[in-house]
């Protein structure tokens, strides 16, 4: 077994819903160890919290900066190696770009950064820096989902004719029709979460689950978003209408207002041959659909699904993968590039879905301030 690689963490603290699940993922396959952190803005909440979870207290930095020159000073078999970034939107820019530049790899939240012209600066810094970047579009790491990609790629649906995705959440429905509360939510403060709330926080995960899936790319889209109050500046709630390559045309649906929705993001894939549901709620079942003929159900652990998906099962048949797994199996694919071994495409996303994705939230953003027109993605 190699040596684990030297994981430091940025945020991910405290009450973070996100910090628990990378801190877990990264755990599950045996190929990180935490050794350095900064997960909150007070160094004294930082150092209670790395006590809490019992890591070493020695290199608790009190700020990012600290991290960086600190850990330069150490031998370079003993530094870290890898930095999650979990902050907040707004600190995924810097922090990233300040990492690749002095030699560390990356494993970021989404989205990248807060505009296209930040991510294309990010995308040259990781093309001089030669090191890996991971970003961590969670649902890519479902089986079901890497079955879906890979039967596409064979052929199995052939042309493809329609995509339908949609991400219904309902947590700011309580929140939006107040108006203190509402501006109180760092997710709907374009200072730190950028141009876009739900099209930005989860209508990217849908964008994002289409090209990953079928290969192919958004050409151009038109996109209708609901702010709610006239107050509020974020969006809250939108559609997107997307035209891909080969005459593909389908339809993007986001809401953070969906009354009792929890986490509700699926896809439905329909080509000449055949179609394919998936969604995130039910993971474990991935639905597949050929003009008369009985549906069939494609299950994670059996032998007939692709080496990807296998690779990223760690259950045999019945036993449902989570959430957690899903992120594990990202973490494990950027542990193999960082390693130097052989890897496949789909095991995580890189900076080319960072891109991608920013280049969507901001074409959609246009897309309805120039009254509902038609935009061309780059």
């Amino acid at each position: 077994m190699p040596k684990k690689i030297r994981l430091g963490i940025l945020g991910g603290g405290g009450d973070s819903l996100i910090g628990v699940l990378h801190r877990v993922a990264a755990y599950i396959n045996d190929n990180y160890e935490i050794v350095g952190a900064v997960f909150s803005p007070l160094h004294r909440d930082s150092l209670d919290f790395a006590e809490q979870i019992d890591i070493p207290l020695h290199r608790i930095y009190k700020d990012f900066e600290t991290l960086i020159e600190k850990e330069l000073q150490l031998p370079e078999d003993e530094r870290i190696q890898v930095c999650s970034v979990q902050t907040p939107n707004f600190l995924h820019y810097p922090m990233a770009k300040k990492l690749l530049d002095n030699g560390f790899h990356v494993i970021c939240e989404k989205p990248m950064t807060m505009t296209y012209e930040e991510a294309k600066s990010l995308q040259a810094s990781h093309k001089a820096s030669g090191k890996v970047f991971a970003l961590t579009h969670t649902y890519t790491g479902y089986p079901m989902v890497r079955q879906m990609r890979q039967i596409i790629k064979a052929g199995q649906l052939g042309k493809i004719h329609k995509i339908d995705a949609r991400y219904y959440q309902g947590w700011i429905n309580p929140i939006i029709h107040d108006e203190e509360k509402r501006a109180a939510v760092w997710r709907l403060d374009p200072t730190k979460a950028g141009i876009s709330s739900c099209m930005g926080d989860i209508g990217v995960h849908a964008f994002n689950l289409l090209e990953f899936t079928t290969g192919l790319k958004v050409k151009s889209l038109l996109c209708d978003f609901n702010y709610m109050y006239k107050d509020n500046v974020m969006d809250v709630d939108g559609t997107v209408l997307v035209r891909m390559d080969d005459h593909v045309k389908g339809v993007i649906r986001a809401s953070q207002v969906a009354t009792g929705e929890e986490n509700g993001l699926a896809i439905r894939i329909y080509g000449e041959k055949g179609g394919f549901v998936w969604e995130q709620e039910k993971p474990n079942f991935l639905y597949f659909f050929e003009e008369g003929k009985p549906l069939q159900v494609y299950k994670p652990g059996h032998p007939y699904n692709t080496k990807l998906s296998l690779d990223g099962t760690k259950l045999p048949p019945g036993h449902p993968e989570g959430i957690f797994d899903s992120m594990a199996n990202i973490y494990w694919g950027a542990a193999k590039a960082i390693r130097g071994e052989a890897y496949d495409d789909g095991e995580f996303p890189t900076m080319e879905d960072g891109v991608r994705g920013m280049n969507f939230i901001e074409s959609t953003v246009h897309s309805h301030k120039q009254g509902n027109v038609w935009i061309d993605m780059d």
